[in-house]
C-alpha cells in the first residue's frame, strides 16, 4: 500500500475513533445520586432541582438557601413561572450535544426554569432601574424557585399594570424567540406575507400576534382543534396540517418561521417567493441527528440557493422585553395560557409540555 493511502486510512481511523469516543461520552448518563435531605427553615426557599438526566419523575422539590442580591442585582419573589420545551430538553440532556454545555453524565446546574413574573423584594446598593414593590417579568436561570436574583440590566423589565402575572410569566423564552425570529432573523417588513408553522404552540401564538402587530399578513399551520384559536389571534388564513400541506398549496410567502420541521427545506423553499427567508426555530425528536437535520441541511444548501436559510438560538435582552411589554400593554399581543400547575406538580407540567399538545403556554403557580 502506498504511503499516502496509509496516511489517509490512518487519518480516517483517528477521526472514526474520536467520533465514536465523543458519542459514547455524550450519551453517558450517570446514575442518580441519593437526593440530599432538605428541610424548610429561616432563609430557606423551595425550588425544583434535578441531579441527573432522565424523565420528569426524577425532578426533586427541595429547600435551598435564599439568595442575597449583589450590588447591581434585584431579588425577585416569583409569583408565576412559564414552562418551555427547553425544560424537557435540558432535563433529559437531549439532543446529546447540549451536554457539552450542560454537563457530561449529569447536569452541572441543578435549579430549573427560565420564565418568571413576580415582585421585587430587595435591590443591591447600586441598582437604579428597580425598587422594592415593582412588579416585573423576564427570563433568567433557575425560575422554578420562590426567589431569584438577576442583574438589573439583564432579562428583566417592569410588568404592565393591565397584564397579569400569569400572562407576563408566559413571555420570556417563547415571545423573545418569536420576536427575534421575525424581526432579527426574518427581517419581516410591513405588508409582507409570513407563514408560521406551529402556530398554536408557545412560540407560534406569539409569532402570529407579533407578526400582525408588525403589519404583516399572517398565515398559520396547526392541527384541527386549534384552527379557530389561531384565527382568533390574528392569522388571516390557517392550514390544518391534517387536511392540507402548505408547501403544496401554491401560496408564496416572504418569510416562513418553522417551529415543527415536518417538511424538508426544499419543500419550504417551494412556498417562498424568490429571495424569501426561511427561519428554523424547532426540530424533530431524537437524541442525535433528528433535532439538527434542519440546521445541517440549511448550512449545506445556503451557499447555493437564492433564499435565506437561517437557524438561531434566542437570547434574553432587556430591550426586547420592554418592546414586548409595550405590545401587551397596547393590547396588540395577549399571551395564550393553556394550563396551570402548582410548583409541586412540576413533573406533571413538564410531561404535558413534552407531549407537544399544549395550546399556548403552561404556567406554574409558585406563590
Amino acid at each position: 500500500m502506498k504511503l499516502r493511502y496509509k496516511i489517509v486510512n490512518g487519518v480516517v481511523g483517528v477521526i472514526a475513533i474520536a467520533t465514536v469516543s465523543l458519542m459514547i461520552t455524550l450519551s453517558y448518563t450517570s446514575d442518580c445520586p441519593e437526593l440530599p435531605a432538605t428541610e424548610p427553615g429561616e432563609n430557606k426557599i423551595k425550588a425544583v432541582a434535578h441531579y441527573c438526566y432522565g424523565s420528569s419523575d426524577l425532578l426533586a422539590i427541595e429547600w435551598v438557601d435564599k439568595l442575597v442580591p449583589e450590588e447591581h442585582e434585584v431579588l425577585v419573589k416569583i409569583h408565576r413561572a412559564g414552562v418551555n420545551p427547553l425544560d424537557y430538553h435540558l432535563m433529559r440532556g437531549s439532543p446529546y450535544i447540549m451536554r457539552l454545555a450542560r454537563g457530561i453524565g449529569k447536569p452541572e446546574r441543578t435549579i430549573m426554569g427560565a420564565d418568571f413574573s413576580g415582585v421585587v423584594e430587595a435591590v443591591g446598593e447600586k441598582v437604579t432601574r428597580f425598587k422594592p414593590g415593582d412588579e416585573v417579568f423576564g427570563g433568567s436561570r433557575g425560575t422554578y424557585s420562590e426567589y431569584i436574583t438577576i442583574h438589573e440590566d439583564k432579562g428583566i423589565t417592569l410588568k404592565p399594570a393591565n397584564i397579569s402575572f400569569d400572562e407576563s410569566a408566559a413571555v420570556a423564552v417563547a415571545a423573545a424567540t418569536a420576536l427575534q425570529a421575525l424581526r432579527d432573523q426574518g427581517q419581516l417588513k410591513a405588508g409582507e406575507r409570513v407563514l408560521i408553522n406551529g402556530a398554536s404552540g408557545g412560540v407560534g401564538t406569539f409569532a402570529v400576534q407579533i407578526a400582525k402587530a408588525m403589519g404583516a399578513e399572517v398565515a398559520g399551520v396547526c392541527s384541527t382543534r386549534n384552527v379557530e384559536m389561531v384565527k382568533s389571534i390574528g392569522a388571516s388564513h390557517v392550514f390544518d396540517y391534517k387536511k392540507e400541506d402548505y408547501t403544496q398549496s401554491g401560496e408564496k410567502y416572504d418569510l416562513i418561521v418553522d417551529m415543527v420541521g415536518n417538511h424538508s427545506i426544499s419543500k419550504n423553499r417551494d412556498a417562498l417567493v424568490p429571495g424569501g427567508r426561511y427561519v428554523i426555530v424547532g426540530g424533530g425528536k431524537g437524541n442525535w441527528i433528528a433535532p439538527l437535520e434542519g440546521l445541517i441541511s440549511a448550512m449545506v444548501q445556503a451557499p447555493f440557493v437564492d433564499e435565506e436559510l437561517k437557524f438561531f438560538v434566542a437570547k434574553f435582552k432587556q430591550q426586547d422585553f420592554e418592546y414586548l411589554a409595550d405590545l401587551m400593554e397596547a393590547g396588540k399581543v395577549k399571551p395564550q395560557i393553556d394550563r396551570h400547575y402548582k410548583l409541586d406538580q412540576i413533573a406533571e407540567a413538564i410531561t404535558y409540555s413534552e407531549s407537544r399538545r399544549a395550546r399556548g403556554k403552561i404556567i406554574i403557580d409558585v406563590n
